[in-house]
């Protein structure tokens, strides 16, 4: 432990000497502050707000939207603090110098990502505010803050992780930094634009009938209930599907009675009902119109988070494997170009 410390404080420090990172920790929070007031005067709408104090849902709809700009914008800044984390050090002549040591492969290269961690971790906490001013709009507990933040945490980790393993693989910085913002893209873009491809050829044939006009006649229902897995890993729908239970808004009925309902505006929990939605399969029922076949009102299908979190932890765990792999010494084989010091 105090190897992964000890190389984790020499990042740190190295990182703190550039002096830059103070301009772009302010730079990040000046423009999340300015997300955050455009979503607000946007979101603070009559129809959004409850008539009740204690019913205020502006918070919520606040809340979903900033972290997920929050988590989109820290995409892009992760993969620049660990993908030239030891290809770098290998052009500059330090590599050598810490595998000369009693530092293990293992404690260097967590130590590494430790580094490149905490710094995500410092622009991430540099959001509290904002998540604060979201609370004390309303509509929002602490339960479901803190869990979002959890996620986050751990999503941009995952990143980390396999930005280091692509220094570790590749010999230069850039053709590393590349292929990490490659792999984000193929996690966000790719998974969705995967989906909805493989999803357009998956499709059912089935008969139904219409009471309203007699008869029966085919019809082709998309099954996204098939191909739900390949959205699972992307980072949106984990932070979305994981976030802790959603707001709901009190209505009280003509009879007298109450229900909950979640409410609209929620960004994170309409983006998880949407994702239980898909995993539902569609089956004959009845309805006013005849019998269908479709997903019944109120039917919805288990969790995605659960799968996509674990294929991304796994993912991470195979990088730092990759990454203690390629760091241990002597080096048998290295790639053309590349030099020991």
């Amino acid at each position: 432990m105090n190897g992964i410390l000890t190389v984790a404080r020499l990042e740190f420090r190295l990182r703190i000497r550039a002096g830059r990172w103070r301009w772009l920790v302010g730079a990040w929070f000046l423009v999340l502050l300015g997300v955050t007031l455009l979503v607000r005067s946007a979101a603070d709408q009559e129809n959004l707000v409850g008539d009740l104090e204690e019913q205020r849902t502006l918070g919520a709809a606040m809340f979903g939207v900033v972290m997920l700009v929050v988590l989109a914008l820290a995409l892009l800044v992760t993969p620049a603090l660990a993908a030239q984390s030891v290809n770098g050090d290998r052009e500059r002549g330090t590599l050598a110098t810490l595998q000369v040591t009693r530092l293990s492969a293992a404690e260097i290269a967590l130590g590494k990502l430790l580094a490149s961690w905490g710094t995500a971790l410092v622009f991430l906490g540099v959001t509290l505010p904002l998540a604060l001013w979201c609370y004390l709009e309303g509509g929002l507990s602490v339960l479901r803050i803190a869990g979002v933040y959890l996620v986050t945490a751990l999503l941009l980790g995952i990143v980390c992780a396999i930005s280091l393993a692509l220094s570790t693989l590749l010999a230069r910085t850039t053709t590393s930094a590349v292929l990490a913002y490659l792999t984000v893209f193929a996690l966000t873009v790719g998974t969705l634009v995967t989906f909805g491809l493989v999803t357009a050829s998956v499709q059912t044939e089935a008969t139904v009938r219409n009471d309203g006009y007699g008869g029966s006649y085919e019809i082709t229902v998309p099954r996204p209930d098939k191909t739900w897995f390949l959205l699972a890993p992307n980072p949106f729908a984990v932070l979305a599907d994981s976030a802790p239970a959603a707001p709901v808004r009190t209505i009280e009925l003509p009879n007298g009675d109450t229900i909950e309902e979640p409410l609209s505006v929620d960004v994170l929990g309409s983006m998880s009902r949407e994702l239980h939605r898909i995993r539902a399969a569609p089956r004959y029922h009845d309805t006013e119109y005849g019998t269908q076949f479709a997903v019944p009102d109120g039917v919805t299908g288990g969790p995605v988070w659960p799968l996509g979190l674990g294929v991304n932890l796994l993912l991470a765990a195979g990088a730092i494997w990759v990454t203690i792999v390629r760091l241990r010494t002597p080096t048998r084989k290295l790639a053309r170009g590349q030099r020991i010091a």
